[in-house]
């Protein structure tokens, strides 16, 4: 198999609202379908999130307000997790900061050798914003 690119797709409950959160995140809206919009995508460098208003995976955050803190905190969220990988942790943390988005989890440094912080799209989607610890 020779992947090329793989998208994921997030459920969202407002299509609007999401390109709009990202956008706040540093993200790019690459396309929208629909009248009114129900599919889009977002992108940042050369990858995008297909956004699906309503269908196709799931959606929702549990009822922690943390992510990596309480023991089994990282399990309560319904919707999906996705690692994304940055030159600067601490930049993205300063920039979802000042766009007040719901950081679940601050810059830390990780034991398996990767800085990295989460931070959560109102849908309940857990982005771990991560970069490897030079060794």
């Amino acid at each position: 198999m020779d992947v090329k690119t793989i998208t994921p797709i997030l459920n969202v409950s407002d299509i609007a609202a999401s390109l709009a959160w990202f956008e706040k995140w540093g993200c790019k809206k690459c396309w929208d379908w629909g009248t009114p919009a129900i599919f889009g995508a977002v992108g940042a460098g050369e990858s995008e999130i297909f956004l699906c208003q309503g269908a196709q995976g799931g959606r929702g955050q549990g009822p922690n307000t943390t992510t990596f803190r309480n023991d089994g905190d990282e399990a309560a969220d319904h919707g999906v997790w996705l690692a994304v990988w940055v030159a600067d942790v601490d930049e993205v943390h300063i920039q979802c900061v000042t766009a007040a988005l719901d950081v679940t989890f601050p810059p830390t440094n990780m034991p398996w050798n990767v800085r990295e912080m989460h931070v959560r799209h109102p849908d309940g989607h857990v982005f771990r914003v991560s970069k490897g610890l030079e060794t």
